[in-house]
C-alpha cells in the first residue's frame, strides 16, 4: 500500500472515509478483497490478502476494526527483516486489542520489521505509528494523507489528495465508493521541483509520484484500489478496484457489511 488519503470524523455521517491504492510487484501473489477468516484467531476480515506472506495492506471486521499500513521508503536501510509489515494489519484485525493497547506492544518489535507506517482504529478512536519515529499518536479529526513519508508529509499527491477530499466531503449526502476509487486514478506526474527526495533517482522518483503509479518497464505499479466509508449508522462500504500492469480496469468487488 503506497497511497491512502482518509477523512476521519471530519464529518457526522461518516466517521471514517478512506481512499488508498496498493502499489506492488506484478509478481508477488494477491487474492482481491473478500471475506476470510483468520487462522491464528479464527476472526473473520474483509480485505485482500498477500499469498505470499499471508498478511493485509488495508482491512476491517464486522465489528468496525480498520487497519492499513504503508512501507517508509529509505534506500539506506538494506538489512533484511524478519517479519512482514502485513502481519501488522492482520494482527490488529484479528485480535481485540484496543488500538492504544496495540501500538503500545508494538513497542516492542519495532526493529522487526522493515520501515512502516501503520493506522488503527475502532469505533472510539484511530490511531497512527511508524518504527522510524518510534511513536504513536492518537489522532484528531481532520482530513489526513499517507505514502512512503511520514504522516502528511507535504507531497505531490498527498496535498491534491487531501484537497479532492475535501471536496468531496463539502457534499457528505452524494459521497460513495466509485468517486473515492476515481479520486486515486490520477496518473499525472509531479514536476522536478516539487519532487520529494527520498534517496532514490530522479527518474524513478518522477514515476513514483502520481497517485496512480505505471511503470511496467519495472514491473511494478498500481494493483488495486480501494474505498472504504463507515456510516454514522455503523454499517460499513468497502469497494476495491483492480488494475492489470497497463493500468486497465480488470476485476471489481463491492461489500456492505452492516452494523453488529
Amino acid at each position: 500500500m503506497c497511497l491512502i488519503i482518509f477523512a476521519y470524523q471530519a464529518d457526522p455521517l461518516f466517521p471514517l472515509v478512506v481512499a488508498a491504492n496498493r502499489d506492488e510487484l506484478f509478481a508477488r501473489p494477491t487474492a482481491q478483497a473478500g471475506l476470510w477468516t483468520d487462522e491464528e484467531s479464527g476472526n473473520q476480515i474483509l480485505a485482500g490478502r498477500d499469498l505470499q506472506a499471508g498478511g493485509t495492506w488495508l482491512g476491517i471486521t464486522r465489528s468496525g476494526r480498520f487497519a492499513a499500513v504503508t512501507n517508509i521508503r529509505d534506500p539506506s536501510q538494506t538489512e533484511r527483516r524478519p517479519r512482514s509489515r502485513g502481519d501488522l494489519t492482520r494482527l490488529f484485525l484479528a485480535g481485540d486489542d484496543s488500538p492504544q493497547q496495540y501500538c503500545a506492544h508494538l513497542a516492542e518489535s519495532y526493529d522487526q520489521f522493515a520501515g512502516y507506517n501503520l493506522l488503527v482504529g475502532d469505533s472510539d478512536s484511530l490511531y497512527y505509528v511508524n518504527n522510524q519515529e518510534e511513536k504513536a499518536w492518537r489522532l484528531e479529526p481532520g482530513i489526513f494523507g499517507l505514502s512512503n513519508g511520514l504522516l502528511n508529509s507535504s507531497w505531490p499527491k498527498i496535498d491534491r489528495g487531501r484537497e479532492v477530499l475535501s471536496s468531496l466531503m463539502e457534499a457528505p449526502q452524494m459521497l460513495h465508493t466509485d468517486a473515492l476509487i476515481d479520486m486515486m486514478a490520477d496518473r499525472s506526474q509531479a514536476s522536478d521541483a516539487d519532487l520529494p527526495d527520498t534517496g532514490i533517482d530522479i527518474e524513478i522518483e518522477r514515476k513514483l509520484s502520481s497517485a496512480f503509479i505505471l511503470n511496467p518497464q519495472r514491473e511494478y505499479g498500481t494493483l488495486c484500489s480501494t474505498a472504504l466509508i463507515f456510516e454514522k449508522s455503523g454499517d460499513k462500504r468497502f469497494s476495491e478496484q483492480n488494475f492489470d500492469h497497463l493500468g486497465n480496469k480488470t476485476q471489481g468487488h463491492s461489500y456492505q457489511l452492516p452494523a453488529l
